[in-house]
């Protein structure tokens, strides 16, 4: 949701989403979006931009800008199957309006600002972005929004309406719309990850779900957005649950796996480093490559792997320290019943720890997570044995 001020309290009265957005209030001190979900999310940030122009509309009154969160697709625990999970990074957005030359500015420096950020918070993760942009293809000194086609971004509007062509003739929009040909502000942008393929299947405008009472007048100055989606677990990379804070700078190893994906590799070697908790975690492959994250505090512990010896299993432990929840234990098992561990394996009340299981016939190969001076939040990377 976008412009989720005044009426805040109505929506969430008999919403029954069982995951929602606190309120960060009205105009002038909230931006006005907000997400339902059935899905469980992680990590949920604001984030104002950095740029705003009063040139056509006063878009500096309240702070507008985006959200961020990190969506489960599926269930982060599951009685079946605890070991692997599905995430998705989820960005809503209120872009400047206008279309004077500094609120185009203004526009672009939104979008740009969003793909340094995901550029950051969302390497190696498939991504949604979404939101009152503010823009329309048809407008040709416009160009905020083919940013992110640039960036490898789908629109699935142009895939399934426009027949993957980019308009450039403008095709405005009754409210509620009779047609989803049209072109609206509000926009829908997603990118697929080595870890998982997503398919646009559906784009419609659901105006007749947003009717008065009267079933005439809308409930909304904005006709509503609906697109959906399949996804697949990529074949050849998978990841477990997150574990730990949304604490520290965001790591992943997938991009650089991705690479590597079709030649034969395992885990060579698992290098610890910690003390009274996780300094850092890293591994060598068996093509050289070596991957390190967090920082070099502690004391470091080496396991090298056998030939046919396989990282399968991760047990962590995570606990708070200065009001921030951290790694204070990590234990590397591998096929051959070797073990690796660092950290302080604490028994109370105050910790909470989690075993992962490499699928049967695959292997622990890299990790993601957060880090800075030491591993706040972490989750392993599978490939085929």
């Amino acid at each position: 949701m976008q412009e989720d001020f005044n009426y805040h309290a109505d929506i969430y009265s008999t919403n029954k989403h069982p995951h929602r957005t606190p309120t960060s209030g009205g105009v002038p001190f909230g931006s006005g979006l907000n997400t339902l979900s059935n899905f469980e999310y992680l990590d949920f940030r604001r984030i104002k931009w950095a740029t705003c122009s009063d040139a056509s509309s006063a878009d500096c009154l309240t702070p507008k800008g985006f959200t961020f969160m990190r969506v489960a697709l599926s269930p982060q625990t599951s009685l079946q199957d605890n070991s692997t999970a599905v995430y998705a990074d989820f960005y809503n957005l209120h872009a400047d309006a206008g279309t004077e030359p500094q609120d185009n500015d203004a526009r672009q420096s939104n979008i740009n600002q969003v793909l340094s950020y995901l550029n950051t918070w969302s390497t190696g993760n498939p991504v949604f972005i979404f939101g009152d942009f503010n823009s329309r293809y048809s407008r040709t000194v416009d160009t905020a929004i083919r940013n992110l086609l640039a960036a490898g971004f789908s629109d699935p509007w142009v895939e399934l309406q426009r027949d993957g062509v980019v308009p450039t003739a403008e095709s405005l929009c009754s409210n509620p719309s009779t047609t989803d040909y049209c072109e609206t502000v509000d926009k829908v942008f997603y990118r697929s990850s080595p870890l998982l393929k997503l398919t646009a299947t559906e784009y419609t405008y659901a105006s007749k779900l947003f009717l008065q009472a009267d079933g005439k007048s809308v409930l909304s100055d904005h006709n509503p957005v609906q697109a959906n989606f399949t996804w697949s677990s990529a074949s050849q990379l998978r990841q477990s649950p997150l574990w730990g804070g949304p604490h520290g700078t965001w790591f992943s190893d997938v991009p650089s796996l991705s690479s590597l994906v079709n030649q034969k590799i395992k885990t060579s070697s698992i290098n610890l480093r910690g003390s009274a908790r996780v300094d850092s975690v890293g591994l060598t492959l068996s093509t050289g490559q070596t991957f390190k994250h967090g920082a070099n505090g502690g004391s470091l512990s080496t396991l090298t792997l056998g030939a046919d010896e396989f990282w399968t299993q991760a047990k962590l432990c995570q606990a708070q320290r200065s009001g921030r929840t951290r790694i204070f234990y990590i234990r590397a098992t591998t096929s051959s019943g070797r073990s690796i561990a660092t950290g302080v394996e604490q028994q109370n009340a105050a910790v909470d720890c989690r075993t992962y299981d490499a699928p049967a016939g695959w292997q622990i190969v890299g990790v993601l997570g957060q880090d800075g001076d030491e591993v706040d939040q972490l989750g392993f990377v599978y490939a085929p044995r």
